[in-house]
């Protein structure tokens, strides 16, 4: 497969592929993480005010998601990113990445935060987001001290 051409969209969650899509980012978020520190949202959440979702297509498959929740003004947190499993490799979390910083400077969003995982299953997001220019920080909005979570910012 060759780097496909993605269209975005700003999606009302109601598809079954992108809730599919949902269902197995909880499912792998669960997987690689001890029980209560998981903060992925569910579609409910995901479509809670001040939270924009959006979905990457290939045509017509759906290669990834990621929200964007704004806590302020000035601040946003990167929510719920994932590619689906075809399009891992592709460079898809690249430009989900890039897609959601874009859009956060349209809204006048200054600094961006994320909260991720330390097992080996959050490895690729972590180097993604290092390559991206995130930094390492302590916690942020309600999130609190642990011993699995990474907590990282970039102003944009």
């Amino acid at each position: 497969m060759t780097k496909p051409i993605l269209s975005f969209r700003e999606d009302d969650l109601s598809g079954e592929d992108v809730r599919a899509l949902v269902a197995r980012h909880l499912h792998g978020m669960a997987e690689n993480s001890p029980p209560g520190v998981c903060s992925a949202f569910d579609v409910d959440q995901l479509k809670q005010p001040g939270v924009t979702f959006w979905t990457a297509w290939d045509d017509t498959a759906l290669a990834g998601m990621a929200a964007l929740k704004h806590l302020d003004a000035g601040n946003g947190e990167i929510k719920s990113m994932r590619v689906d499993d075809r399009y891992l490799g592709k460079g898809i979390g690249r430009a989900l990445l890039d897609h959601v910083v874009a859009q956060a400077k349209v809204a006048g969003i200054a600094v961006l935060w994320l909260e991720t995982g330390s097992s080996q299953g959050f490895a690729a997001a972590l180097k993604l987001y290092e390559r991206a220019g995130f930094r390492y920080c302590g916690p942020f909005a309600d999130y609190v001290e642990n011993s699995f979570s990474r907590f990282m910012t970039k102003a944009i």
